[in-house]
Order: C-alpha cells, then sequence, then structure tokens
C-alpha cells in the first residue's frame, strides 16, 4: 500500500512546498482532513492546508498533494 492510500489523521506532516508562501514549513500533526485540506496541529495552534498545489513530507517521504485531493476514503481506490 502507498503512502497516497494510508490514514493521514494522527501522522506527523512537514509542508515541504505550497504554492501559498506563507504554508511552507508548517509542521505538526494532521487532527483531521477533508477532500481538499489537511487540519494540522501545530505549536501555535491549529491550521489548516489546501492539498492541491502543495507537496507534504511524511518521515521524509514525499507525497504530491494533488494525488492525495480526495476524500480518505476514496484514496484507496484512486492512488492505487
Amino acid at each position: 500500500m502507498s503512502l497516497a492510500q494510508q490514514e493521514f489523521i494522527g501522522q506527523r506532516v512537514i509542508v515541504a512546498e505550497h504554492s501559498d508562501p506563507s504554508l511552507r514549513g508548517i509542521a505538526g500533526k494532521i487532527v483531521d482532513e477533508t477532500r481538499e485540506t489537511l487540519f494540522i496541529e501545530t505549536e501555535s495552534g491549529r491550521k489548516r492546508v489546501t492539498k492541491r498545489n502543495g507537496n507534504f513530507s511524511f518521515d521524509g517521504k514525499n507525497v504530491v498533494g494533488d494525488r492525495i485531493a480526495f476524500r480518505a476514503q476514496d484514496r484507496t481506490r484512486r492512488c492505487a
């Protein structure tokens, strides 16, 4: 199973690249997810980050946001 197919809630993540420069470098634990966004709990509070136009690092493994911009239950089929 690829990383894009796994559950993200509870995993630590870093926003490696993003079209919005203010979101780059945000790091923390994913606490919620929608089709288009990740909610990341950081030291300074909860941040909402769009998946599209972003690259995310999960334990050193990079995932392109456009590839995971689906509901969590749909990613298993679509990201295979």
